[in-house]
């Protein structure tokens, strides 16, 4: 049986730069690093998705093993932990959603205005706060709102899921490190515990950035041992959610 450990990426930028770490993402992606050197965890395999802010969380952890000399193993590129796209959903479904919806037009208009207006400010609030716009449009993606031309929301759940096919290749009694993102972390959390899409996504949200979810493999089926941990992030201002 391999344990698995999903870590989120570190605190990201702002919302129009999200896909690159904010320099507290990488304060708290390096600290996680240390912290696994100091448990003397040693992982026999790595992946990461394709997104920046994933690898850039991958690197500040591997430096951490290399300055203290203990071995980690190459990072292999595996875009099925990719997050799903929210800059394409918005594109797509956005506009037509501002027709429909008065109450998400209002907001997003008032999302867009203060991105504007918070340029170069990293800890402005819409940066760091989920809106009801955001909710609206990813529920409206979930339920297969017809404007939108990209990645489905059952698509995107069945390719998180079938990465277990291929981590289930690797050798037994291994620690496998995968550097993602929230959903696909609560993809796999949810996949252990048979709950449903909704539940899922509240997982989502509770997740903490470089927090650590373990699971163990075995096969194609998944145990849960441990969800959200963020034992490296000791004060509350490095503990963030976005």
């Amino acid at each position: 049986m391999s344990s698995v450990y999903l870590v989120r990426h570190g605190q990201a930028g702002t919302r129009d730069s999200y896909d690159s770490l904010s320099e507290l993402g990488r304060r708290q992606s390096r600290l996680l690093g240390e912290y696994f050197v100091s448990q003397r965890i040693e992982f026999t395999h790595a992946y990461v998705g394709a997104l920046s802010r994933q690898q850039q969380t991958a690197v500040e952890v591997s430096r951490a093993y290399a300055e203290t000399g203990i071995s980690f193993p190459e990072v292999v590129v595996e875009k099925g932990w990719d997050e799903f796209n929210l800059d394409q959903i918005y594109r797509d479904i956005a506009p037509r959603l501002c027709e429909e919806d008065s109450e998400f037009r209002s907001d997003y208009e008032a999302m867009r205005e203060e991105v504007k207006a918070s340029a170069g400010l990293q800890d402005a609030e819409v940066h760091r706060r989920w809106r009801p716009c955001d909710t609206k449009i990813v529920e409206a993606w979930i339920g297969g709102h017809k404007a939108y031309g990209g990645e489905t929301w059952d698509q995107f759940r069945e390719r998180v899921a079938a990465c277990r096919f291929k981590l289930g290749e690797t050798q037994r009694d291994t620690n496998i490190l995968v550097f993602t993102s929230a959903t696909p972390a609560a993809i796999w959390a949810g996949l252990a515990l048979a709950i449903s899409d909704d539940r899922v996504r509240r997982l989502a949200a509770m997740l903490r950035n470089t927090s650590y979810t373990v699971l163990r493999l075995r096969g194609e089926e998944l145990r849960l041992f441990s969800f959200n941990e963020v034992p490296h992030l000791g004060v509350p201002e490095l503990r963030t959610h976005r």
